[in-house]
């Protein structure tokens, strides 16, 4: 057996969380791979809405291993609120939901060095939830991380030793904590420490590849997108982990080799959250009146996502460096009223054309080239199959194959699992 994976393509918020809820039928293991809790999947069905934030969205199907993998970065603290809330909706969360130990832990002192850090940076500031992650994957490469595993294991000396080492740092920054604050976020954070203990807390890399072994169906979730990973995103505008591909192999323990479909993720348009570059960027009332339609916030943290046209330069560099056999079309209905719809197929980087992601894509070296291609002015939402779709919608899904070179399987016409048309 071979492993599937799925993940976004754009700058995240592409709409992973329904689609792997939509796919999770036919797997028997969900395992996400990377990140940490300030990637929020939104998932919609019979009437309610639900917000992930570290645990893998095949929950809400019964008799499913869900993994949390040793290529994300935990915050006790939030995963207990998220876990307790699921657990109050009737989802049998202890009896499906596996941890890694080889998982690092987001400390109290992570989040307070996380904001201090965005604050030293001032106008070049990345743009960071604040939830810790930058520092404790910083923790994790530099070999000083507190991994799930050590709270078995000479736990209190393994926590004070980072605790004093961030704190130090904390000072330099002159951003010395306030001691009773500190004592007060620590005290919750042991009380979900001690709460993570109620779940199995096991071998991931094992549990995976027993899984296949048993000749079981599996797939890899990943959070935020390609153009935000760490080595091929747009740097230093990106996350602190690998969103593409190959991190589903080192964030969960599987060989290359057992790599098998791999599902590409994107929006009909495209959006972005907090600062760095974004060539398609709209700053108008077209660009506003996506924002407002897509109901593009934050899952998560609620901020404002910015909006602009699809990017075909940028997709076509994630399918390539992602190995996607197959794309998922999401928020098609959003452009429903668009009478022309524009897709960028070149950049102007220096005043010369180019069709390649480049090195840099900064505002004042880039410039986007598009095409305009008609609307289907035509309410999607209420479409049940491909035959159904207006002409001009289904020359928008040619083009795209045409200019991506990869067929598009499933195309999303709402936020429901059931407004999900497969091809």
């Amino acid at each position: 057996m071979k492993v599937d994976v799925l993940l976004g393509l754009q700058w995240g918020d592409e709409g992973k969380g329904k689609v792997v809820d939509v796919l999770t039928p036919r797997y028997d293991v969900v395992a996400r791979f990377q990140g940490g809790p300030n990637a929020g999947h939104t998932l919609e069905f019979d009437g309610k809405k639900y917000v992930l934030r570290s645990i893998p969205s095949g929950v809400f199907q019964n008799d499913k291993m869900n993994l949390i993998g040793n290529g994300v970065v935990l915050d006790p603290v939030l995963f207990m609120d998220e876990a307790e809330a699921l657990c109050q909706g009737g989802i049998d969360l202890k009896r499906s939901l596996k941890l890694s130990k080889k998982a690092h832990l987001i400390l109290p002192t992570h989040r307070l060095l996380d904001a201090a850090n965005e604050r030293a940076k001032g106008d070049a500031k990345i743009g960071t939830t604040g939830k810790g992650i930058g520092p404790t994957y910083t923790d994790k490469t530099s070999r000083n991380g507190v991994r799930l595993g050590d709270i078995f294991e000479n736990f209190g000396e393994k926590y004070t030793e980072a605790r004093n080492r961030h704190i130090a740092r904390l000072e330099a920054l002159g951003a010395k904590p306030d001691e009773e604050e500190l004592a007060k976020l620590e005290e919750r954070w042991m009380k979900a420490v001690e709460y993570l203990k109620e779940y199995d807390i096991i071998d991931g890399e094992f549990a995976v590849n027993d899984a296949l072994a048993e000749g079981k169906s599996v797939l890899c979730e990943g959070a935020q997108g390609t153009m935000l990973d760490v080595d091929f995103g747009s740097y230093p505008f990106v996350t602190s982990s690998n969103t593409v591909c190959a991190g589903a192999c080192t964030g969960l323990g599987i060989a290359p080799n057992k790599i098998g479909d791999v599902f590409g993720i994107f929006k009909a348009y495209c959006t972005r959250v907090g600062s760095g570059p974004f060539p398609t960027e709209l700053f108008d009332e077209t660009g506003k009146k996506i924002r407002d339609l897509g109901h593009e916030y934050g899952a998560v943290t609620g901020r404002e996502r910015r909006c602009g046209w699809i990017d075909l330069i940028a997709l076509r560099y994630a399918i390539m460096v992602n190995g996607v056999t197959k794309l998922i079309m999401m928020k098609s209905d959003v452009l429903d009223d668009f009478p022309t719809i524009k897709a960028c197929v070149a950049y102007k980087v220096d005043g010369k054309e180019t069709d390649r992601f480049p090195y840099s894509i900064d505002a004042d070296r880039v410039e986007p080239v598009y095409v305009e291609l008609p609307g289907w002015q035509t309410p999607m939402s209420e479409m049940t199959s491909e035959s159904q779709f207006p002409k001009e919608f289904n020359d928008y899904i040619a083009f795209l194959e045409k200019e991506l070179s990869t067929p598009i399987a499933i195309v999303s016409v709402g936020p429901d699992r059931k407004q999900t048309i497969e091809r």
